[in-house]
């Protein structure tokens, strides 16, 4: 392929991406393959996580950005290149600018996490912030682009992205040649798309499975419409795959080359994530979790062995630890509750003593007085606990039952 020509789909080939491959070599890492116990135990065959999340700028964004823009023709690397991103795109476009001698403008959203802003402006790139929504964002990079001659920079829909995407694919079949299942995050399609390409050119026999936020699955009522539809205002904590509308170009290779595109839920993708850093002792976003949520949701339905592409890691400090709370009570082990307790001296002692007995860590505990609803003489007590998982929530909520307090829930 001459890289840089927008060439039609079928005759994107496994040369393509091999061709990438050479050129990526010594610019993106070859990311680990790592076992994992305890998803091949649930699964009952070997798991094995493409840690992604530890690619240079923390995400496999990198590897199609540079092949893209090392492709441009000299007139218009000379002009720069511009991107709209809120994360993992944007560090992508800017290292590979910087490593290729390209000026990079990338537009940002205002609200986009500090430390993803941050990173972008590290690795060379001109940030601009620019709307509230990435939908405004990518407008004004647009405009930007036909005002002053700019190349875009999709992040998913073009040929060149799609197959240095794609070389995720042949590492895993290097990493890996008795795969038979290859589990993978999609949003826009390229990284899918680039996947599927690869490895259904050489083992037609492993199983491609896709895998969208349930509040931002475009792919599966497109792929039953036969092209892409949007889906309006999608929602989602998983914003690397938060799009709403497939990609024209990787869409085509989706319908060719994935087999299946599954939906995970919001409880699903948390917990994934505090799996993957409790088990795996990895730091991984939303949407770089949702192979294994899509592994716990149903994990018998997989043939082994099975690759899960963990495609980053870049998530906000902030969020995490909001995710992680989520987690934890997806998973059964935090629970918030509210009872009723007389207002007097070593009321909470008490208390606390029945939680005690049961091996509950209180996290939180905090006191409402003033609600109209409560007696003259009682007070209303809200507490935050780490537990052992759902049976030792019903534990819990059995002992201070038995001890004679009110579960208001």
């Amino acid at each position: 392929m001459t890289f840089g020509t927008r060439r039609p789909l079928h005759r994107l080939m496994l040369d393509d991406v091999r061709g990438a491959q050479k050129m990526l070599a010594g610019v993106a890492r070859t990311t680990a393959l790592e076992g994992s116990r305890h998803l091949s135990s649930l699964v009952g065959a070997p798991v094995l996580l493409k840690c992604e999340n530890l690619q240079r700028t923390g995400s496999f964004k990198l590897r199609g950005a540079y092949v893209r823009i090392a492709g441009l023709r000299p007139e218009e690397k000379a002009a720069g290149v511009v991107a709209a991103s809120a994360g993992n795109h944007a560090q992508g476009v800017a290292l590979a600018s910087q490593l290729l001698g390209v000026h990079a403008t990338v537009f940002m959203p205002v609200g986009a996490p500090l430390p993803k802003v941050a990173a972008t402006r590290e690795y060379g790139a001109d940030v601009r912030l620019h709307g509230h929504v990435v939908d405004e964002t990518l407008a004004a990079a647009q405009e930007y682009a036909r005002e002053t001659g700019a190349v875009f920079i999709h992040p998913f829909d073009h040929p060149d992205v799609i197959v240095g995407q794609g070389t995720v694919g042949l590492e895993i079949l290097e990493q890996c040649p008795e795969v038979r299942t290859i589990v993978v995050g999609v949003g826009g399609g390229g990284l899918a798309a680039g996947i599927g390409l690869a490895v259904k050119s050489v083992r037609p026999d492993v199983r491609i499975v896709g895998v969208q936020a349930e509040g931002a699955a475009a792919y599966p009522p497109s792929l039953a419409a036969g092209h892409p539809v949007v889906v309006d205002s999608p929602v989602t904590m998983a914003d690397g795959i938060k799009v709403g509308r497939p990609g024209d170009v990787p869409f085509g290779l989706v319908q060719e080359y994935v087999d299946e595109v599954r939906t995970v839920s919001e409880d699903a993708l948390s917990s994934a994530l505090l799996l993957c850093l409790e088990r795996a002792k990895l730091v991984v976003e939303p949407a770089g979790a949702s192979p294994v949520a899509a592994l716990l949701s149903d994990p018998e339905s997989f043939r082994g062995p099975v690759v899960a592409v963990l495609s980053g890691g870049n998530v906000d400090p902030l969020l995490l630890q909001r995710i992680l709370r989520h987690g934890m009570a997806a998973a059964g082990r935090y629970l918030s509750l509210r009872l009723r307790v007389a207002d007097r001296p070593g009321a909470l002692a008490t208390l606390l003593a029945v939680l005690t007995v049961v091996d509950a860590n209180v996290l939180d505990v905090s006191h409402v007085r003033t609600d109209p609803r409560l007696g003259l003489t009682e007070v209303e007590v809200e507490l935050h606990l780490e537990t052992k998982g759902p049976e030792h929530c019903r534990e819990v909520e059995g002992a201070l039952r038995e001890a004679g307090y009110t579960v208001l829930g």
